[in-house]
């Protein structure tokens, strides 16, 4: 009997070694099945190994809210993926579903950083130099996530240059669709004046086809009643940069109270360097299509 061979419809999306996408999952048989069977928390509560010597009884804490940090940062890919299948599908509603999970998601993260802040300054240095050189401008998958919602810089991949791994995992989030050029795309297909290439065009910075994005986009905000379902995913875009933002700017004030000035175990300029980052925007033509709206007259 012939095995059926599933045909990958494209590179991108998670890596294929994730169990949540993979062809051949492991299954336990269900009279088998415990809570700490499916999620695996004996192999998951293994995974905390402090640096220091003796372990600083805070190094726990600040291991728990990083590795918790990367699990998140793995549901939101997992949910950005799905969102731009629903936007290429032309699905405006489902596609909003699942941003403003993501949205949640984010809304979380912002507080759980503020956690740090009951570790004091001096407990922190009495393991940070453990931590050296390490750094989270190594986080593969926040680097992902700013790949995905459209914000790519390649001089991030040279954090990665000994684990060429993860650079091919980068480059391949480098050229592979974003939530960006997925929702221009998508209002294209939906009969919106969007010029093709869009999100490129944006990136080129050109003042005159920008001004074109921007009218392509104002009737959606002009008048939200009449393109309902795309207001509501174009507002959950700016919530998802909103939030992205705020956890930015309170990381910056957490990383400031924790080792004030000093500079990044990675080498990094530290609370400057984050700083720095707060400006970014996934989607800057949404914020600034405000700017060209008129007052409706009666």
């Amino acid at each position: 009997m012939k095995k059926r061979v599933s045909k990958k419809k494209r590179s991108s999306g998670p890596p294929p070694e994730c169990p949540m996408h993979s062809a051949s999952p492991t299954h336990l048989n269900s009279s088998d099945l415990t809570y700490n069977d499916y999620l695996k928390i004996p192999e998951i509560l293994q995974l905390q190994i402090p640096q220091s010597r003796p372990a600083h009884h805070d190094e726990m804490l600040f291991i728990v809210i990083h590795q918790a940090y990367e699990l998140w940062f793995k549901l939101i890919l997992h949910e950005m993926e799905t969102a731009m299948d629903q936007m290429q599908q032309g699905n405006v509603l489902r596609a909003h579903h699942f941003l403003k999970r993501i949205v949640e998601i984010l809304r979380l993260l912002v507080q759980q950083i503020h956690i740090l802040e009951t570790m004091t300054p001096i407990d922190f240095l009495e393991f940070r130099d453990r931590l050296t050189p390490a750094s989270g401008f190594q986080s593969t998958q926040f680097r992902e996530l700013e790949f995905a919602a459209g914000l790519k810089d390649e001089k991030y991949l040279k954090y990665f240059i000994k684990r060429p791994e993860f650079v091919k995992l980068l480059k391949r989030r480098l050229g592979d669709r974003d939530l960006k050029s997925c929702y221009y795309e998508m209002l294209r297909k939906l009969g919106h004046k969007i010029p093709a290439r869009a999100a490129k065009i944006e990136s080129e910075g050109k003042a005159r086809e920008i001004a074109k994005i921007l009218e392509s986009l104002r009737p959606i905000y002009q008048n939200p009643s009449d393109h309902l379902p795309v207001y509501l995913l174009s507002e959950s875009l700016i919530d998802f940069d909103m939030y992205l933002t705020l956890w930015r700017q309170h990381h910056v004030r957490v990383v400031e109270r924790v080792i004030g000035f000093k500079m990044g175990t990675g080498g990094s300029s530290g609370v400057e360097y984050l700083q720095s980052t707060t400006s970014k925007k996934c989607f800057p033509l949404l914020w600034q299509v405000r700017s060209i709206l008129e007052k409706r007259v009666d």
